[in-house]
Parts: structure tokens; C-alpha cells; sequence
């Protein structure tokens, strides 16, 4: 698509399923009959104790094509280990069971338990374990093609992953409508033919404009890129009098513009002589960030700030330097808020080449806002456990934020993270623009680009503007080789990185 430039000037009239250590160490892919859900508690310990020699002592086997334990997701990654691997597993086993029976001592011990409410909690867990074990099956099943078992395991996952049900059900729920539209346009086992993108999509709908409103405000991701991202520029434009902000994507075209009007705020309040602001929006929605420019455009009067708004409409691909109108006597700096991973393709030159050219324009800093999360593996089933993990996390977080029935969370959940989901989980090739990357590769591919960190050196304000924010108390910030991350209860969701020319 051939870049559209638009200017407009106004200078002068100015609790998921827990997927870690504490819910399960290991996943084996076997089905247990549920019917003895109201076992007591004494006699599940005894039927768990027996069945660990169960399981060394017969062949283990599972619908699919290979017999497969999957180990290990406390990383959000997953092992495949052939089942003959046995004397290492059987001592990884004796060390839960003992673990098992000092924990059931403990309970015994502690009478102010409810015995019933323990009853409760230990089906649901069983039952969320359960929907792990069908949800990576039909997975696999997918990822070789067998739509005949890939169909039975999806619809037992559609009577159990409820949209309003736990935390891990809703976000099951989400992957079981991606793998049902991956299934549908995937050729059988055997068959050559490639993966395509959703028939239908609400990219640019008014649910999921809706959605990303509901997040900026409940969720605090959105608000810590901005927060960091103008921390950063503020001190790059520091005695500055001229200056120019290139914005990729415009932080997803979030209606009213909220990063720029802090940014706005701040330079009018700053001491010194007035500056002149002028700000870039790159994107393939001119309309929608025109709309932006123009409200931007009212703040900046009031405020007695000089300012200039224009439009590219291109794609990060096609973006060439002279559509930026670079002027000499102007500080550059590029802000990127969860839109870079969109230039990410199968093959290294789109990304690289994108890089390169935003290196040759020589930026004061680069501000880099990322999921800290790797979706962009070549196999789909390592692809899909990453996601799995890391967006649990996130409905987990959802849940200790909103009530049950809140009908915010549902839209969040289904028009804003959902298509995430089924972004990753079905789509292949070009139609797969959620391609997130941690911050190791993205370390790499900036140093190849000509970049070099510039470390963020705001970790205790960044702690108190989350204590400001009243953000919900599982969420945490912390450092990570000069880059500051947002995670819920140490899972990383969001990276905050600077860079500057090498």
C-alpha cells in the first residue's frame, strides 16, 4: 500500500488456573474418569499414591501418534520426553509424593479448615487439570492434522470452558474458538496446503475499539508503556526547544490520544523557554488518528502549546524516510507501544529492514512497549503453551480485578485479548500479526539494526506510580538489564525498553 500523508497544524491556534509449580509439576496426558469426584479426602490420597506405580509399571499410551509426557511449565515452555526416560521421572514422582503427603499432614492438623470448601477446591482443581490435559491433546491433535479427534476433544472442551466460569475456563474458552477456526481451515493428515487467516475478523471493530478503551482504564499494561514511554522522552527533549515524536501505530489508535496529552501537560509545565511539539502518527487508520490529531490539537491550545499533527497511513513495511519530514533543527524520538511485533514476518529482512531505516534517521531514543512473551515460535505447539501460560496469567488477573458477571471483563476477555488468542492459535503466514517476542530477541535484533540500550533508571517512581494508580496488589515491577517490566505475580506481561543510536 502506497503511504498517504495528512497534516494538520495548529501552532497557532494552539484466578486463572494456577499453570505452575503450585497446581501441577508435571502434565500426563492420560484421562482420568471424573466419576470419583466425591472420594473423600483420605481416599484420593491413597487412589494418588497407588497410581504412581500405575504409571511406571504399564506402557503408557495416548490417542495421538507418540507416546508424549510434557514437563516443565512453570516457563510457560513445554518438553516433549519419550516415556523410556523413566528412572529421572520416577524420582521426579517420589518427590511430589513426598511433598504430597506433608502437605496432607498439615491439613489433617489444621481442623479450622472447612472440610466441605476443601472438597469443593480440590474438584475444581481436578477439573481444571483436566481442561489442560484436553486443551494440549486437541492441540496436538490439530497441529498433525487428525480433524477427526481434533473434533471430539473440542467438543468436550466447549461443555467445560465457560465464558463466565473460573478464570481458566474463560481463557480456555478463548483457545478452544481458535482451535476449532485453525481446524476448519487446515488440509487432512497428508495433504499439502497452508493455513490461512480467519474468514471473518473485527480488527478494526467498534467491540474491540470498545475493548482497548476498557483496558487502558481497568488494566494497568497500557497505562506503564505510556508512563515509562514519556518518563524517557521527557528527558530526551530535556532543554530542547523543537521536537519531534514519530508514533508507530499510535498505541493501537486508543481513542483521545491519552500518551500525548500527559506529554502535552509536561512540556507546558516544564520550566524554560516554550517549545514547539510537533507529532508523527504511522498507522493504516488515517481517519480514526486524524480524530486523535484534532483533539490533541484543542488540549495543546489551552494549554498555550505549540503543535503540529500529521498522518502517514502506511504500514511499518512500506514506511520510507521521506514520508517522516525530518526537519534539521529538530529532536527525533520514535515511540512504539505494542505495535512493533506487527512487522515481525517468517522471514528476517521485513523486521530488520524497518529497523534499519527508523536507525537512519538518527533518533535521540527509540522507545520500545512489548508483550514480554514468545509467540513467534516456527512450531505451533510450543507456540501454543507459551500463550497459554501467559495469558492466563492475564485472565487471572482479570479475576481478582472484576466481578464474576462484570460484563467489562467479558468484552476485554473475548474483543481485545481473545483476538489475540485466536490470532496466535489459528492464523499462519502474513495473517499472523500477533508475533510477540521477549526481550533477549529483541536485544538482538536491535543491536543488528545499529541500536544500543539505553537503560530505563526509573525503577522506585515506576513502583510509585503503580501504588498511584491503585493498580490490583498482584501486580509487580521490577528491573531487568536496564529495562523495567510489569508482571502479575512474577509472570512478565509488559517490557518497557530505550535505545539510542549506536
Amino acid at each position: 500500500m502506497e503511504p498517504k500523508f495528512f497534516c494538520y497544524d495548529k501552532s497557532n491556534a494552539s484466578n486463572s488456573l494456577d499453570l505452575n509449580a503450585s497446581s501441577a509439576s508435571c502434565y500426563i496426558l492420560s484421562f482420568q474418569d471424573s466419576s470419583g469426584l466425591d472420594e473423600t479426602r483420605n481416599s484420593k490420597r491413597l487412589k494418588q499414591l497407588d497410581n504412581f506405580n500405575q504409571y511406571f509399571g504399564n506402557e503408557y499410551h495416548h490417542d495421538c501418534s507418540r507416546d508424549v509426557v510434557y514437563e516443565g511449565s512453570i516457563n510457560g515452555r513445554t518438553e516433549e520426553k519419550k516415556c523410556s526416560t523413566r528412572p529421572l521421572f520416577r524420582d521426579h514422582i517420589w518427590a511430589y509424593a513426598q511433598k504430597y503427603m506433608a502437605a496432607a499432614a498439615v491439613e489433617e492438623a489444621d481442623g479450622a479448615y472447612d472440610k466441605e470448601e476443601h472438597v469443593i477446591k480440590e474438584e475444581g482443581k481436578e477439573d481444571g487439570m483436566r481442561l489442560v490435559q484436553l486443551l494440549v491433546a486437541c492441540a496436538e491433535a490439530v497441529a498433525y492434522r487428525d480433524k477427526r479427534h481434533a473434533s471430539t476433544l473440542i467438543a468436550d472442551l466447549q461443555a467445560d470452558a465457560l465464558v463466565f466460569g473460573t478464570s481458566f475456563q474463560r481463557v480456555a474458552s478463548c483457545f478452544v474458538q481458535g482451535l476449532s477456526h485453525r481446524l476448519e481451515l487446515v488440509q487432512p493428515r497428508g495433504a499439502v496446503g497452508d493455513i490461512g487467516a480467519i474468514p471473518k475478523t473485527i480488527a478494526f471493530s467498534l467491540e474491540k475499539e470498545k475493548a482497548l478503551g476498557l483496558v487502558y482504564e481497568i488494566c494497568p499494561h497500557v497505562q506503564f508503556g505510556h508512563y515509562v514511554a514519556n518518563a524517557s522522552i521527557l528527558q530526551a527533549f530535556e532543554g530542547e526547544s523543537s521536537i519531534h515524536v514519530v508514533d508507530l501505530g499510535m498505541t493501537l489508535g486508543l481513542r483521545h490520544g491519552y500518551q500525548w496529552r500527559s506529554l502535552i501537560f509536561n512540556l507546558a509545565i516544564r520550566a524554560g523557554r516554550p517549545c514547539r511539539l510537533r507529532i508523527t502518527g504511522v498507522g493504516n487508520c488515517a481517519d480514526r488518528l486524524l480524530v486523535i490529531g484534532d483533539e490533541l490539537g484543542e488540549y495543546a491550545q489551552n494549554l498555550g502549546v505549540k503543535y503540529e499533527f500529521a498522518v502517514v497511513e502506511s504500514n511499518l513495511e512500506n514506511l520510507r524516510r521521506e514520508d517522516l519530514k525530518i526537519l534539521d533543527d529538530e529532536v527525533l524520538v520514535i515511540n512504539s507501544i505494542l505495535e512493533l511485533h506487527c512487522a515481525v514476518k517468517e522471514s528476517r529482512g521485513a523486521l530488520n529492514s524497518v529497523l534499519q531505516m527508523l536507525n537512519d534517521l538518527t533518533p535521540k531514543a527509540f522507545i520500545l512497549v512489548e508483550q514480554e512473551s514468545s509467540h513467534n515460535g516456527p512450531f505451533f505447539l510450543g507456540r501454543f503453551m507459551e500463550a497459554l501460560y501467559y495469558y492466563s496469567a492475564i485472565f487471572d488477573s482479570l479475576d481478582a480485578m472484576l466481578p464474576k458477571y462484570d460484563t467489562r471483563r467479558s468484552k476485554m476477555e473475548q474483543f481485545y485479548f481473545g483476538e489475540e488468542i485466536k490470532n496466535i492459535v489459528s492464523c499462519e503466514g502474513p495473517a499472523r500479526v500477533e508475533r510477540h517476542e521477549r526481550l533477549d530477541q529483541w536485544r538482538r535484533r536491535m543491536g543488528r539494526a545499529g541500536f544500543q540500550p539505553a537503560p530505563v533508571k526509573m525503577l522506585t517512581q515506576a513502583r510509585r506510580w503503580l501504588e498511584s494508580v491503585q493498580a490490583c496488589e498482584g501486580y509487580t515491577i521490577s528491573e531487568e538489564k536496564g529495562c523495567l517490566v510489569l508482571g502479575w505475580k512474577s509472570k512478565p506481561i509488559i517490557a518497557a525498553s530505550c535505545w539510542k543510536c549506536s
